[in-house]
């Protein structure tokens, strides 16, 4: 059985109609460093008992080791009728929940020699990626590398953390953040000027994925998951330049 920890709710908001962040702090005095794409498990139970546990990567944005009572901070879906989403709806500030990790290794490797980063998500998926920004920042410093951010969405409203990865943007032109629309026509003058119409999967070809130069992280829908990987088999990447971790919405 994993260790277990109290994590008390400091604050939360909704970052989208059916998704809300939470800020986190872990209460028992210990605390709760991960690295920048690893997720934290959420135990709780359902009505007739059985134990249950939901997973959350971690959207905290940090370039230190974070020290007991540093708060964390997760997007979490809102599935009606869900056994999490009432967990988290009835979570009031001061409430607390279960927790245990940080688990994962859907990471940035301090041995990467790519010339550039392919990071392709929809919907949650896209919260690994925030708290890798700190990271990428020294990546681009030091090694000169180029980051393009595909991120899924059905339309403008429930694209997640879009102004931080636009104020991201704007300090460093080697990243590039390119939201894609499926069920709407990117608003003209808006401040996605980069946007696209589609699902993720069909804008990836516009971006010449290279074998010679780039790895690719995919998060998300399994679908994108596997269309993505599928393409990037096609155009030459192999096993070890695609790391993926799939998102499926738990009630």
């Amino acid at each position: 059985m994993p260790v277990q920890f109290p994590l008390r709710l400091v604050d939360r908001r909704m970052l989208a109609p059916s998704i809300g962040h939470y800020v986190l702090a872990r209460d028992d005095g210990q605390p709760l460093d991960f690295v920048p794409g690893q997720f934290i498990q959420v135990h709780f139970d359902y009505a007739d008992g059985t134990p249950a546990r939901r997973s959350y990567s971690l959207a905290t944005i940090h370039d230190h080791a974070l020290g007991p009572g540093e708060a964390v901070e997760i997007a979490v879906s809102h599935v009606p009728g869900g056994a999490a989403t009432a967990l988290f709806e009835g979570l009031e500030v001061g409430g607390r929940v279960n927790a245990s990790g940080p688990y994962g290794r859907f990471c940035l490797q301090p041995g990467d020699r790519n010339r550039r980063y392919l990071l392709i998500a929809t919907g949650t998926g896209v919260t690994p990626y925030r708290s890798m920004l700190p990271v990428l920042a020294q990546q681009i410093a030091a090694r000169g590398i180029e980051v393009l951010l595909l991120c899924g969405a059905r339309n403008s409203a429930e694209l997640l953390y879009a102004d931080d990865f636009r104020a991201f943007a704007a300090a460093h032109p080697q990243f590039r953040y390119v939201p894609c629309l499926s069920r709407e026509q990117p608003p003209a003058g808006s401040a996605h000027a980069d946007a696209r119409h589609g699902y993720v999967q069909q804008q990836l070809a516009e971006f010449a994925p290279d074998p010679a130069g780039d790895i690719a992280y995919l998060c998300g829908n399994p679908d994108m998951v596997d269309a993505c990987f599928e393409a990037l088999k096609a155009a030459g990447l192999g096993m070890a330049q695609i790391r993926r971790e799939k998102y499926v919405s738990n009630k």
